[in-house]
């Protein structure tokens, strides 16, 4: 059976245990051998993930990440990007990790070593998603979720991106498409129903197959 595991850390199936399932049965269902993730956030997700292919691939899968890994300014940190916040709430917690550990949990550094299990299937990117959107090689990656930037713009340019350069059958799951503060659901309505197939699942996710 399918767990969610939060490791000591946020993700934004914290309270969502239901969702957190019906992604990771997606994954599942899909088998994928080369995962891209775009908003890393704390690697929650991604260990998950690499936990999973791991299950089903052993050592013969990639998984990508790309996330600013905290370096955002103040005046970017609107919607333009992931829309939880990295605060620790809990006092402990709070403790442990910026006192002991001296830790920022959204580092490029703490990411790695959450994911340290999987160094030599793992690749992270520090910068914005676009940028590296056109200088990764994606004709490999058949399965991609669309996490970073909330904003219509940054959606819809990463999207642009992916549908152009991914492989025939690819999934991309875009996270709080249901959101509708965000600019997720406009950036997917807008793609063409003629080109790609769109299925709503669960209300949240919208999976898109190239």
């Amino acid at each position: 059976m399918l767990k969610y595991k939060l490791y000591f850390r946020k993700s934004g199936f914290k309270k969502d245990k239901k969702n957190s399932l019906i992604f990771l049965e997606a994954v599942k269902k899909k088998s994928p051998k080369v995962f891209l993730e775009i908003g890393v956030l704390q690697g929650v997700t991604a260990r998950n993930v690499c936990e999973l292919l791991h299950s089903i691939h052993q050592k013969n899968f990639r998984y990508i990440g790309i996330d600013l890994f905290g370096d955002v300014s103040k005046e970017e940190s609107d919607l333009a990007f992931t829309p939880i916040h990295n605060k620790i709430a809990n006092p402990f917690k709070k403790i442990f990790f910026n006192y002991i550990l001296k830790k920022n949990l959204n580092s490029y550094s703490a990411v790695s070593g959450l994911l340290r299990k999987f160094k030599n299937n793992v690749e992270l990117y520090k910068g914005y998603s676009h940028v590296f959107l056109n200088k990764i090689d994606l004709k490999d990656v058949n399965f991609v979720f669309l996490d970073g930037g909330h904003s219509y713009q940054v959606v819809k340019n990463d999207l642009n991106i992916l549908l152009s350069k991914l492989c025939k059958s690819a999934t991309i799951i875009c996270d709080d498409y249901n959101q509708k503060h965000y600019g997720v659901k406009k950036a997917v309505d807008e793609i063409d129903i003629k080109k790609f197939k769109i299925s709503i699942l669960n209300g949240r996710f919208a999976e898109i197959i190239t």
